[in-house]
């Protein structure tokens, strides 16, 4: 039992009110007031504040107890039961829009009121520690910075916060039992296509779910916001899925915030690939004007020679060295400008053809074979009999093998060999053509990442008297990748070998 519970009695019959507080006072009850009238019950319930009124529902007066109770339950929340002879169901129809605690008819025995009152008491109590919660849930819902949307297990909703309402452009009022992907509009930040509702996924479900990536939440007025959420069942005591929750927030900020450094990033990427750049270009200035420089110098020597010169014979060897030399500076501008078209691809290079190896292959090495006999070489070629055709550029295929074969005769020593060797393997998908040109040279370990660089020349190269412009290799590792092909090397036990690999009945085009 409640000690020390308030109670308000209002009866208009003197002796039934002080028969009442005799009851009550024996159940340990404090009577705080009698009232005859609806208006006095009204003022003294504002004045007293009780834990409970025992309303008659007939007084005299122009207030009954119905519209006593109603104006009390404007101010106050108090528990209120009906004491009543009458139980027709015009009464009991307006006393239930009041929302009693208990009506009793009377006559009643004393343990039936003790019982409706502690009744009465813990319903309150628990209605108002229920209210409480429910206010310190909605305040927490609505302070939140997400926004939060609940619905039934029908998927109607029955709940949205105002960062909801502002989201998604709807009212709670206006959105109340609307299905949820009416008001929760969603779909594919690229694509626009719908994206099916986390809260029906949920209900069928009955797990968590996430929205996928890139989605947006398209509000009543259009307004597209990207967001990301999740949601999840509520369940009962049962363990029963009743409803689901989403909670969802506005990432345009951390999208920003991400697009922002991943420009950052960008930007610093390309001052380093432009500090990069610029080195290169400096060291290859250097190389270049040096090239330049070179031959020039030479000829400079050589004129000075002519003019000092007295004999005929002097005169003639002078200037043969000085078409020589004429010859390696127009060899090297030249090869620059080809190397820069190739890599700029700034005009077509490539004409596709239908190569028959077996007569291609001995028309390229035919000027070389007086070549290594001046330099007391062997030039040994392979071909493999019914060798397929390969369809690709004659004339890029000829300058590949020519620059090839070229250093092969500069670099290989005299009595050394050089072995062309073309196979086919029709093995692979797609089949391919090899070539490979072998020669007695062995280049350092350390010295084959640098074979392509532009102006590079092997350790010692000088000492062999071997000229070039150094942009050999560059031009072919270059028409090689134009001809979709691939350029390897190799170096150990005394050879040097080069191999292409070309794939067979592949249209190239520049």
């Amino acid at each position: 039992m409640m000690t020390n519970t308030k109670i308000i009695i209002v009866e208009d019959e003197a002796i039934v009110a002080k028969d009442l507080r005799n009851r009550l006072q024996k159940f340990g009850y404090v009577v705080s007031a009698i009232a005859s009238s609806g208006q006095e019950a009204i003022n003294k319930s504002r004045e007293i504040c009780p834990d409970l009124v025992l309303m008659d529902i007939r007084l005299k007066g122009h207030i009954d107890g119905i519209e006593a109770a109603h104006e009390i339950h404007k101010y106050l929340d108090i528990p209120i039961i009906y004491l009543t002879a009458y139980a027709d169901d015009k009464t009991l129809d307006r006393a239930k829009v009041t929302e009693p605690f208990g009506y009793l008819l009377k006559p009643f025995k004393e343990r039936e009121l003790q019982i409706n009152i502690e009744i009465a008491l813990t319903k309150h109590k628990l209605e108002k520690q229920l209210k409480t919660n429910q206010k310190w849930l909605s305040m927490l819902l609505n302070s939140i910075s997400d926004g939060v949307i609940s619905s039934d297990f029908e998927e109607l909703i029955t709940f949205m916060n105002p960062v909801a309402e502002n989201l998604t452009g709807w009212k709670q009022e206006d959105a109340w039992g609307r299905i949820s992907s009416e008001v929760f509009n969603i779909a594919h930040a690229e694509t626009h296509e719908p994206v099916e509702s986390p809260l029906k996924k949920v209900l069928q479900a009955g797990t968590i779910v996430s929205l996928p990536p890139e989605t947006i939440l398209i509000a009543k007025n259009g307004v597209e916001t990207p967001i990301d959420d999740s949601a999840a069942p509520i369940k009962d005591e049962q363990d029963r899925i009743t409803g689901a929750v989403l909670i969802f927030r506005d990432i345009t900020e951390r999208k920003q915030a991400i697009e922002a450094h991943q420009k950052q990033v960008e930007q610093e990427q390309i001052v380093a690939q432009l500090a990069e750049i610029n080195q290169l270009k400096n060291e290859f200035l250097n190389l270049f004007s040096h090239e330049l420089r070179s031959p020039l110098s030479n000829m400079k020597v050589i004129i000075q020679m002519l003019q000092m010169s007295i004999t005929p014979e002097a005169s003639q060897h002078y200037l043969e060295m000085l078409e020589n030399e004429c010859d390696r500076e127009m060899a090297l501008i030249n090869d620059l400008l080809d190397l820069q078209r190739l890599e700029a691809q700034a005009c077509p290079l490539i004409t596709p053809d239908v190569l028959l190896l077996e007569q291609f292959i001995p028309w390229v090495i035919e000027p070389f074979q007086v070549r290594v006999q001046e330099h007391q070489q062997t030039l040994q070629l392979n071909l493999p009999s019914n060798l397929p055709s390969l369809f690709s550029d004659g004339i890029s295929l000829e300058r590949i093998l020519a620059e090839l074969l070229n250093n092969a005769c500069k670099y290989t020593p005299a009595g050394g060999e050089i072995i062309l060797s073309v196979d086919h393997n029709s093995a692979e998908t797609p089949p391919k053509t090899i070539i490979t040109i072998r020669n007695s040279l062995e280049i350092p370990t350390a010295e084959l990442p640098r074979i392509f660089d532009k102006f590079y020349r092997l350790p010692n190269a000088d000492l062999w008297n071997q000229g070039g412009t150094g942009l050999g290799l560059s031009i072919v590792q270059k028409l090689v990748e134009q001809l979709q092909g691939i350029i390897q090397v190799e170096s150990r036990e005394g050879w040097t070998t080069f191999r292409l690999i070309f794939n067979d009945l592949v249209v190239t085009t520049s």
